[in-house]
């Protein structure tokens, strides 16, 4: 493995630890759960793929193989995280967990009454 390829995988790792820290950030210091969730569902997706493809170049590089398991991890980790953000988000804002005060707009509030008056 040469100086190139560790500085190259060593970055990705650090990137993607940095974008972990930031989800931690994220969810201590947002005010509600719609956001932390897209803070959870967005930035640790990243983080994680960022690791994950590391790991990945790192072990081709040292190697010469391809792991089917680091590529089914990031396949998997790309579809089922921000779909899961998405629907708790959803699931809590239909179990009426209230918005932040700092809350500027409920596009899904317009939408809903939308539908209602559709409806009737």
């Amino acid at each position: 493995m040469n100086v190139i390829s560790e500085i190259i995988v060593g970055a990705l790792v650090l990137i993607g630890s940095l974008l972990t820290v930031v989800t931690m950030i994220g969810l201590i210091r947002l005010p509600d759960t719609y956001t932390r969730s897209h803070a959870a569902s967005k930035s640790a997706t990243l983080g994680v793929l960022f690791i994950l493809v590391g790991c990945l170049l790192y072990f081709w590089i040292d190697t010469g193989h391809i792991s089917a398991r680091l590529i089914l991890a990031i396949v998997f980790v790309f579809i089922t995280s921000p779909i899961a953000g998405h629907l708790l988000g959803r699931a809590a804002y239909y179990s009426r967990v209230p918005l932040s005060d700092k809350t500027v707009r409920d596009d899904l509030k317009t939408k809903q009454q939308k539908k209602l008056t559709h409806h009737e």
